[in-house]
């Protein structure tokens, strides 16, 4: 299962930064980070493609990154 995230940043360098020091936090989670993209047409999406290896944590850690204000949605896809 994977789960891709979207989040609208400011300032890329920034928003690269704090993600890179909240690695362990999404490892906890069970998230593994597969792929990062920068849209290119709109410089301030930012998606994530991470590997799941529990759901219940991975929603987790999403539902308290919605709840600390970041601008970030997600979704669970399984391949088919």
């Amino acid at each position: 299962m994977q789960l891709l995230t979207r989040t609208t940043v400011t300032d890329f360098a920034a928003f690269k930064a704090a993600f890179d020091a909240e690695a362990e936090k999404r490892s906890d989670a069970g998230l593994t980070l597969l792929q990062i993209w920068q849209d290119a047409d709109s410089p301030g999406t930012v998606v994530c493609l991470f590997e799941v290896n529990d759901r219940a944590r991975a929603k987790a850690w999403l539902n308290a990154e919605v709840q600390t204000g970041t601008d970030v949605t997600g979704q669970f896809l399984k391949t088919v």
